[in-house]
C-alpha cells in the first residue's frame, strides 16, 4: 500500500505508474473519495466540540428550560453524529479498497515495458552446454532412471503433478542442506512455515487484488494455500516493531508451494516444469529503506553464487514495468539453460517490495532516533527445486544415459553418479 499522503503529492506519477505496470486504477476517484473523507472527519472533530461545549453548559446552566434546551440539541448532534459515521465507515470501506488496487511504482531506473518480451537480459554467465551424443530431454532420461513418475502422479492427482523418486529424493534434499549451510553463514534464520494462511495476512502481502486466480483458495476453512513461503514470512511480524539493532533481519524457509497456474493451459503441461505443487527455498529480508537497494543486490549475488557453484550455464534478467507484479518496486530473474528447449528458463526470482508489502501489515522499526518507520521487504529464490533438478538432469546427462551430479552437491547425497 502507498501513503496516501504520496498519492495526494504526487497524482500524475501515481497514474504514470499504474500505467507502465499494465494496471487499471482511477486515481481520480481515489482522491475524490479521500477528499470527501477527510472533510467527513472534519466535521465529526466539529461535532465533537460542540457536544463537549453542550455538556460544559449543561454543568454551568441553572436555569431548568435552558437545561432543556441545550440536552435536545445534544440529541440532535448525536442524531447527526451517528449518521456522519455511517458516511464515515461506508467511504473508508471504499478508500481502502481503491488504495489496495494502487500497485507499488516501479522504481524510475526500470525499463519501461508491456510485457516478457520487453525485459532486460543483463548478463549471461556459463558456456551453453554442448554434447558429442544425441541428447535426451529430463523427461526421457528421468523416467528411464525412475526419478520422476508423472503417469502414476496423473491417476492419483490429476495433470501436472509428479512423483519424484529414488535418488532425485537425495538430490532435492542435497540442495536443501546444501542451501542451509551456505545461508546460515549468512546470518539467515532457517525456517520451515505453515502452508496455510488467512486471507488478511495474504492480502497484506499485495497478491491478493491482481494474481488471485493462481491462489488455491479453502473456503470451508477460510484459508489460502501459499504459493511461495515469502507470502507467509512475510505476516509473521505483522503489526510488529523491530528495534534498529536487530535490522537486517533475514530468513530462509523451505517448503512446498501451490499455484493453480490458471491462464497457462497448453503451457509446458509435460512432466514436471510448470506443476500445482512444487518445493522451494526461499529467501525473505526485513530492511531499513535507505539499504533495500544494496540488500536486492546482495540477495541476486548469493542467487548467483548457487548457480555458479551448481556449474549451469544461466543469464540475469531485469523485469520491465509491466512483468511486475503489485508489490514489486524493481524485480530481476535468473534464467538457466535446458539444452533440450534451446532457450533459457526462469528459475529464480528476486524483488524489491520497498514498505508496500510493510504498510499493509503494519510492520516498523524503531530508528536510532527512536522515530517509527515503515521496513523494507525484499524476497529471493533461493532453489525452484523441480526447475532446478531438471536443469541438472539435462545438463549433466553422460553418453551412456546416466546423470552425474554436481561435484558441490556430492557430499549431500552419498553418490557421484545416477544410473
Amino acid at each position: 500500500m502507498l501513503d496516501i499522503k504520496f498519492i495526494r503529492q504526487n497524482p500524475d506519477k501515481v497514474k504514470k505508474a499504474c500505467k507502465d505496470k499494465q494496471v487499471k486504477v482511477d486515481i481520480d476517484k481515489l482522491l475524490k473519495v479521500d477528499k470527501k473523507r477527510i472533510e467527513l472527519l472534519q466535521a465529526l472533530e466539529d461535532m465533537k466540540a460542540k457536544k463537549n461545549k453542550a455538556s460544559k453548559d449543561i454543568v454551568r446552566t441553572k436555569d431548568k428550560k435552558e437545561k432543556e434546551k441545550i440536552i435536545l440539541e445534544m440529541r440532535k448532534l448525536d442524531r447527526n453524529n451517528d449518521k456522519l459515521d455511517e458516511n464515515l465507515k461506508e467511504l473508508e470501506k471504499e478508500f481502502n479498497e481503491l488504495m489496495l488496487q494502487v500497485p507499488n511504482p516501479a522504481f524510475d531506473d526500470i525499463p519501461v515495458g508491456k510485457d516478457e518480451s520487453e525485459n532486460v537480459v543483463v548478463k549471461e554467465v556459463g558456456k551453453k552446454t554442448k554434447f558429442d551424443f544425441k541428447f535426451k530431454d529430463y523427461l526421457e532420461i528421468a523416467e528411464k532412471l525412475d526419478l520422476i513418475d508423472v503417469k502414476r502422479a496423473a491417476k492419483t492427482s490429476g495433470t501436472r503433478f509428479g512423483f519424484l523418486k529414488n535418488e532425485a529424493v537425495f538430490l532435492e534434499l542435497a540442495m536443501v542442506n546444501f542451501l542451509l549451510d551456505e545461508l546460515k553463514k549468512e546470518k539467515f534464520t532457517p525456517v520451515i512455515p505453515p502452508v496455510l494462511i488467512r486471507p488478511e495476512m495474504m492480502k497484506g502481502m499485495g497478491y491478493v487484488e491482481r494474481g488471485g486466480d493462481e491462489i488455491y483458495h479453502i473456503e470451508k476453512d477460510k484459508l489460502y494455500l501459499i504459493g511461495t513461503s515469502e507470502q507467509i514470512i512475510g505476516p509473521m511480524h505483522a503489526n510488529e516493531t523491530f528495534n534498529d539493532k536487530e535490522l537486517p533481519k533475514r530468513y530462509v524457509a523451505f517448503s512446498p508451494c501451490f499455484r493453480r497456474e490458471a491462464g497457462s493451459y497448453g503451457k509446458d503441461t509435460k512432466g514436471i516444469f510448470r506443476v500445482h505443487q512444487f518445493d522451494k527455498v526461499e529467501m525473505f529480508m526485513f530492511c531499513r529503506p535507505e539499504e533495500s537497494v544494496k540488500e536486492h543486490q546482495y540477495l541476486l549475488s548469493l542467487e548467483e553464487k548457487f548457480m555458479q557453484a551448481l556449474k549451469l550455464p544461466y543469464r540475469v534478467v531485469q523485469m520491465c514495468t509491466g512483468d511486475l507484479g503489485d508489490p514489486a518496486a524493481s524485480k530481476y530473474d535468473i534464467e538457466v539453460w535446458i539444452p533440450s528447449q534451446k532457450r533459457y528458463r526462469e528459475t529464480h526470482s528476486t524483488s524489491n517490495c520497498t514498505d508496500f508489502q510493510a504498510r499493509r501489515l503494519n510492520i516498523r522499526y524503531k530508528d536510532k532516533s527512536n522515530k517509527l518507520n515503515f521496513v523494507h521487504t525484499l524476497n529471493g529464490t533461493a532453489v525452484a527445486i523441480g526447475r532446478t533438478i531438471i536443469a541438472i538432469i539435462e545438463n549433466y546427462q553422460q553418453k551412456d544415459g546416466s546423470i552425474e551430479v554436481p561435484k558441490v552437491l556430492q557430499k549431500y547425497t552419498g553418490f557421484k553418479k545416477i544410473g
